[in-house]
């Protein structure tokens, strides 16, 4: 596979060994390297000095950006975000009327946490509700944690390749955590892969397998509606860091452009990964 179709990559298996040759490589080419821990989750990441050729401009644009602008790209996101789990419960058939009007509450920096309460709603909905989401478990919360990690890795590309620092972020601001910015701006993507478990539970798939693991790497490659037309996951998010780069810069938060909620039919697209 050539090093340029790479968009990051996700060390999971504890025995896995590899060259300096091939994390410098990665490195050239602005893809993130990381490492899950048992429950795969992502523990440690490899990622590049170099990025935009703009990055000491954005970098301080993005450091000094004020807690109004952050607030303001906060709520963009969560609305975003409740309004693609409403798309993902309608595709799987249940009504999700009420996650618009969760989308209308939502205030600058989401003083009301109105993510939770559609958090609360979203889960039993689409999962059962015996389901809790829970990093540490096994079965389909392991499964989550692969394909976020998958998602993670493809925002912090994107951040990295915006010329934007990865660990300032506009909400996550967790000391520890290096990819905050990456996990303030997958955030929307999420929903897609709760769908695809979904799918694969009602296949009788409950753990993570090679097909599985295939599975979840082909969302970067997913074709979903973009602002300037259909484009895949990958684009969208590249797409989405750009802009908030410009949003630093301008110190206008309507310039972030995030994924549009897709449709039924082009949810329906996940069942093209299982094969």
């Amino acid at each position: 596979m050539p090093l340029d179709d790479v968009a990051g990559v996700i060390v999971h298996a504890h025995g896995v060994t590899w060259t300096t040759n091939l994390a410098v490589a990665l490195a050239q080419r602005g893809a993130p390297l990381l490492l899950c821990g048992s429950n795969h989750a992502p523990v440690a990441v490899c990622l590049p000095i170099d990025g935009h050729h703009e990055v000491n401009g954005r970098i301080r644009a993005q450091w000094e950006a004020g807690k109004p602008l952050s607030k303001q790209l906060w709520k963009r996101v969560v609305v975003a975000k409740i309004r693609w789990q409403a798309a993902v419960l309608e595709a799987q058939g249940h009504s999700a009327a009420a996650f618009e009007t969760l989308a209308r509450k939502v205030g600058s920096g989401d003083p009301a946490n109105v993510e939770a309460q559609a958090a609360r709603r979203y889960w039993p909905l689409l999962m059962g509700s015996g389901f809790r989401r829970d990093r540490a478990a096994g079965g389909a919360n392991a499964m989550l944690n692969y394909g976020y990690t998958v998602l993670r890795s493809l925002c912090a590309r994107a951040v990295v390749a915006a010329g934007l620092h990865p660990a300032i972020g506009i909400h996550h601001a967790n000391r520890g955590n290096a990819l905050a910015l990456a996990d303030d701006l997958m955030e929307p993507f999420r929903p897609l892969t709760d769908a695809l478990v979904v799918r694969l539970l009602a296949r009788g798939v409950d753990s993570l397998t090679p097909a599985s693991k295939r599975a979840f790497a082909g969302l970067v490659a997913l074709d979903l509606p973009g602002d300037t037309g259909t484009t895949t996951v990958s684009g969208i998010a590249t797409r989405s860091a750009q802009t908030l780069a410009a949003c630093f810069q301008t110190g206008r938060a309507a310039d972030l452009i995030l994924p549009v909620p897709p449709s039924a039919l082009e949810i329906a697209g996940l069942d093209g990964l299982l094969q």
